[in-house]
């Protein structure tokens, strides 16, 4: 999605007939079961179930266009993987126009396979783009933490430590760092999350390049409808050409 074009509930004409906007994005919904590239477009399209309009719509059609344009991709799972779990975590600060909450997006590895991801509006209202990518990180142990507990369930034995990649260095610093500031007070709870699993050793945050940042078109707004050129192509990192 273009970046510079937000989508509002004011954006456009309404439609007469909300019945094709709603399926259509229903349908879309279900194929990112198995197309995370596509995660954050549709999950934007979703918030305008109830006050579509003809840009919405469009925009919606445009995700037609880009997967009729990019056929025989989705999701590669390898039978001799190594058994660990890989953890890539990101946030877009403020960029709900109305609510002004962050956005939260991360994707998980079970050794080289990609095996959950999701985008999702955070909770609450946060104070700077560190509080909003600490939240991201906090609900990414969150869920490491049940996919440690799903694997020790089916006797699956994960000895290595997981590892959590996040390309903003100040939410690491509070991970990391045993003296909570008085500006980092609100987000205590998330803080020792995060910061439990680090001692105890079953986290290891790692700081990530953006470039190398796969949860990146999860969290904001990636311009997969304008020519590869002009984009940073983050897609080869989550899913697999496989036809």
């Amino acid at each position: 999605m273009d970046p510079t074009v937000k989508l509002t509930k004011e954006s456009g004409t309404a439609l007469l007939d909300p019945t094709p906007y709603r399926t259509l994005v229903g349908r879309l919904l279900y194929l990112t079961i198995t197309r995370p590239d596509i995660t954050f477009v549709v999950h934007c399209l979703s918030q305008f179930m109830h006050c579509h309009t003809d840009v919405h719509l469009n925009a919606a059609h445009k995700i037609l266009r880009y997967l009729k344009n990019n056929p025989g991709q989705g999701l590669f799972y390898s039978a001799s993987s190594t058994v660990c779990l890989n953890a890539f975590s990101d946030a877009d600060w403020g960029t709900d126009s109305e609510s002004r909450r962050s956005i939260t997006g991360y994707c998980v590895y079970l050794g080289k396979s990609l095996i959950t991801w999701k985008s999702k509006k955070q909770d609450v209202v946060s104070r700077s783009s560190t509080e909003s990518e600490y939240r991201s990180m906090a609900q990414t142990t969150c869920e490491l933490l049940w996919l440690q507990q799903l694997l020790t369930f089916l006797k699956i034995e994960v000895c290595i430590s997981a590892k959590l990649f996040c390309d903003y260095k100040s939410a690491i610093y509070i991970a990391t760092n045993p003296v909570f500031h008085e500006r980092t007070k609100h987000v205590e709870i998330d803080c020792h999350t995060v910061r439990d699993q680090v001692k105890n050793g079953f986290l290891k945050l790692m700081s990530v390049a953006s470039e190398n940042q796969h949860a990146d078109i999860l969290a904001s707004a990636w311009s997969i409808f304008l020519p590869p050129e002009s984009y940073v192509c983050f897609k080869p990192l989550l899913i697999s050409t496989w036809l």
